[in-house]
């Protein structure tokens, strides 16, 4: 069966609440298929250690990387976290053990910091550029933007040498400042940037659940949402990010849309599901240790079971997640025929919903990839050629 040994898991040991209320945020409305979730949102000591002792085992290397996400997961409190290291330590069996965590900030102080540096997490923080983007739709309940404290957390973090990056959320309300975002990542000390594309389309009516934001598997009539991003701003944001990268910031700064795009054009692969060839084992863990095929796809029809009853190998290696990850390859005659298949292969399978009559359904995201790739070509086929002949692909700098 094909399907990858070891198995990536983003756990969410909040679920989906959080202290910020971001308009564009698709898990918010997640809390609808749990309807316990107010007073029974945390992941239980129960359930953390049946998923750390599982999550180990899964794993077919010796090195394993815990990701926490959210929500929020800082809302746990800093003794859940001890306790998962301490767990962590009892069933490692002589593997190496790194903890990553995404976070918006909000919560971080002193205490946190320490730990985080003394036991080497790496932090994603969530910004979208410049607080008069960020604010957007970064607010909390109350309509409050949420800047401010993501700087100050940077700061925190830096203080205390706690490594980290950033993620930003390309929408319709920064899409058209790539290089000044860009930059800003760059003046609060990020060195690895996260652009993710916010695609979401919302139903005219919900699901069963109560569901509005669909994955392309509903039959049912939506639209894209007004705070998406348009397919070829988002290829000419990446392409003005890449201009100015390719000239001053190669090797310094990593972008992993570059990385991957340099990676395709070297026929090596690259680091990013969305643009891999095939789906699957990258699950999501809701705090009831309920599992799902992918963190997009939190629908009941994706529901891979729950790990008090099934384990997460066993979910690796099931026909469910076999089906889904090969699925990714059924791609239009559109696709099969565009030089730039091995670079995005269809693109991720979640903004596969423009339809073509008597063929798969096409990415969203299509003109934009096309425009990065055809724009970025050249010089990445430059850096390539650098690399093949034994040279850093730095050197495209002082070409």
């Amino acid at each position: 069966m094909e399907v990858s040994k070891s198995v990536h898991v983003m756990s969410k040991p909040t679920g989906s609440v959080c202290n910020l209320d971001c308009d564009y945020c698709f898990y918010l409305e997640k809390d609808k298929l749990y309807p316990d979730r107010n007073s029974n949102w945390k992941m239980s000591d129960a359930t953390l250690e049946v998923y750390i002792k599982q999550h180990i085992e899964a794993q077919y290397t010796q090195h394993v990387t815990f990701a926490w996400q959210g929500g929020e997961p800082l809302m746990m409190g800093i003794e859940f976290f001890q306790k998962a290291l301490l767990l962590q330590q009892v069933y490692a069996n002589g593997k190496s053990i790194e903890n990553t965590l995404q976070t918006n900030g909000l919560l971080l102080n002193d205490e946190w910091c320490k730990l985080f540096k003394e036991h080497h997490f790496l932090i994603g923080i969530s910004v979208d550029g410049p607080e008069h983007l960020h604010d957007k739709y970064r607010t909390n309940r109350s309509g409050k933007g949420s800047y401010q404290k993501v700087k100050q957390a940077i700061q925190l973090l830096q203080t205390h040498q706690v490594e980290f990056n950033t993620l930003t959320v390309v929408g319709r309300h920064n899409v058209d400042h790539g290089l000044e975002v860009y930059q800003h990542l760059k003046s609060l000390g990020s060195h690895y940037h996260q652009y993710i594309p916010l695609v979401e389309r919302s139903a005219t009516k919900p699901t069963v659940q109560g569901i509005y934001l669909v994955s392309p598997e509903h039959e049912i009539q939506a639209q894209v949402t007004e705070w998406s991003v348009d397919s070829l701003k988002f290829g000419q944001f990446l392409s003005e990010i890449f201009e100015y990268w390719v000239k001053h910031d190669v090797g310094s700064v990593f972008v992993p849309y570059f990385e991957n795009t340099l990676a395709g054009w070297s026929n090596e692969k690259g680091s990013m599901c969305t643009l891999a060839p095939r789906c699957g084992s990258a699950f999501a863990l809701e705090s009831n240790g309920d599992v799902y095929n992918c963190d997009h796809y939190v629908y009941p029809e994706f529901k891979l079971g729950n790990i008090h009853s099934k384990s997460i190998g066993e979910m690796n290696f099931s026909q469910q997640n076999y089906q889904f990850g090969i699925k990714k390859k059924d791609i239009n005659s559109k696709c099969s025929n565009c030089k730039y298949l091995k670079l995005c292969n269809g693109g991720c399978p979640k903004q596969r919903f423009i339809p073509r009559i008597g063929e798969s359904a096409h990415n969203y995201l299509c003109e934009g990839y096309e425009y990065f790739f055809s724009h970025s070509e050249v010089k990445m086929k430059q850096m390539r050629d650098l690399w093949v002949s034994g040279k850093s692909p730095i050197e495209i700098m002082h070409i």
